[in-house]
């Protein structure tokens, strides 16, 4: 089994354009290739949109280099982008959007759940992409909730959802770049469960929800906090002191440079003022040649 390698938690709220609050679980800037290839986790409520809000979310901005992969847990956004894609993101589904060479989009809450109001809850992770297929033209995958496997667990220990990789021989539906695990589960009060990850593998547990104990070691892992288990060993036991919604992710790290500014990951500073040049001349989101 894996150890705990370390913890690590943010406590500061901040807004995203008008989402709010906003959690920075972790990101690249202070964990540099120690999460590779995850770049960073913002977790965003859980919080109470008012009837006929006119607070929207996040405005056009463009992405290059890498991916973000968005959860819904109570609300709904609106997705629109420069490739043409988008559509309501509710409950239970996900966004998983390739911005590659580039994508410039708008993330807001839909005009109906503005309208009617109530409870949002999301998180948005960063998926860095190999530098071979950092200029490859962008990709949209919407994963509705009913698509995406449900797993329940034994003796009603509670349920898993195989979005990305695989779990008990059940494949997720998302396409990866490189092989990952990307799932999200509840595991109620004191139940224990194996999660896959391979010797090696970058693996992070973020608890949302509840408090977990790890099998090889005494620290506890608190809600908002995320785990960071060793490359040594394989798979990660875990027991839940409480009900628990978890995010867990596991892969192997690139092992490539990181150089991000703003919306651009790349692996070059001379990358980055490429982006930026690509956009006064029209050429952000063309794929190289």
């Amino acid at each position: 089994m894996k150890s705990l390698a370390f913890l690590h938690r943010n406590d500061t709220r901040f807004a995203i354009g008008d989402f709010y609050p906003a959690l920075s679980v972790f990101s690249y800037h202070e964990l540099g290739n120690t999460t590779s290839p995850f770049l960073l986790l913002d977790h965003l409520g859980p919080g109470r949109l008012a009837p006929k809000s006119n607070k929207k979310g996040v405005n056009q901005h463009p992405h290059r280099g890498f991916e973000t992969v968005t959860l819904v847990f109570a609300g709904e956004l609106q997705h629109q982008d420069s490739t043409g894609a988008g559509g309501i993101i509710k409950a239970g589904d996900v966004q998983w959007m390739t911005a590659a060479s580039g994508v410039e989009h708008i993330e807001q809450f839909s005009p109906e759940f503005r309208e009617r109001g109530g409870n949002f809850e999301m998180v948005q992770l960063w998926v860095n992409l190999p530098a071979k297929d950092k200029m490859l033209a962008p990709r949209y995958q919407g994963l509705a909730d009913h698509a995406i496997p449900k797993i329940l667990l034994e003796n009603d220990a509670g349920y898993v959802r195989v979005i990305a990789g695989g779990f008990q021989n059940t494949q997720g539906v998302a396409q990866t770049f490189t092989p990952m695990n990307v799932l999200d589960l509840h595991l109620k009060k004191g139940h224990q469960m194996i999660l896959p990850a391979g010797q090696g593998d970058t693996t992070l547990i973020y608890l949302r929800r509840g408090k977990v104990r790890f099998a090889t070691d005494e620290d506890l892992l608190e809600e908002q906090g995320m785990a960071v288990m060793s490359a040594l060993g394989t798979d990660v036991e875990i027991t839940a002191l409480e009900n628990c919604d978890i995010l867990f992710l596991s892969a192997q790290p690139l092992h490539e440079p990181i150089n991000g500014h703003g919306p651009f990951v790349m692996n070059t500073y001379d990358e980055i003022l490429q982006a930026y040049d690509d956009i006064k001349t029209g050429r952000f989101g063309k794929k190289s040649s």
